[in-house]
């Protein structure tokens, strides 16, 4: 498996991401928040993610951006543990949460254990 992260692994659809927020799931390690839900979508990837920062606590697109390239990137790097362990096609909408920048060591720790509980989640969900 490449450590890439195409447009076909990219969360786009509208009616997608609408699916997702009107009846998906969530799991939590402070400040990522990551809401999924098992479902069909258009890509042969097992998987398709969504990043987003609230305009709310970031009022600057700098700001912003920058965190959404720092999640993106440590999803990048560790979105292994995900393919090895799902069967099923899921979307994914990691969010920020926070109120304060963090370090990118921070983020990627913070993406692992997200990624962790996510696996623990649906293993517990099918069982």
């Amino acid at each position: 498996m490449k450590n890439t992260l195409g447009k076909l692994e990219r969360l786009k659809s509208k009616k997608l991401i609408e699916k997702l927020y009107q009846s998906g799931n969530s799991v939590k390690s402070f400040p990522l928040r990551m809401m999924y839900i098992q479902t069909e979508h258009t890509s042969d990837f097992p998987a398709q993610i969504g990043v987003s920062v609230p305009k709310r606590n970031f009022k600057l697109a700098v700001d912003r951006n920058r965190i959404k390239r720092l999640m993106r990137e440590s999803y990048r790097l560790q979105k292994g543990i995900v393919y090895d362990q799902i069967e099923e096609p899921y979307i994914f909408m990691i969010s920020y949460i926070g109120t304060e920048e963090i370090k990118y060591e921070e983020v990627y720790s913070k993406m692992n254990t997200l990624l962790t509980l996510f696996i623990e989640h649906s293993k517990n969900r099918i069982n």
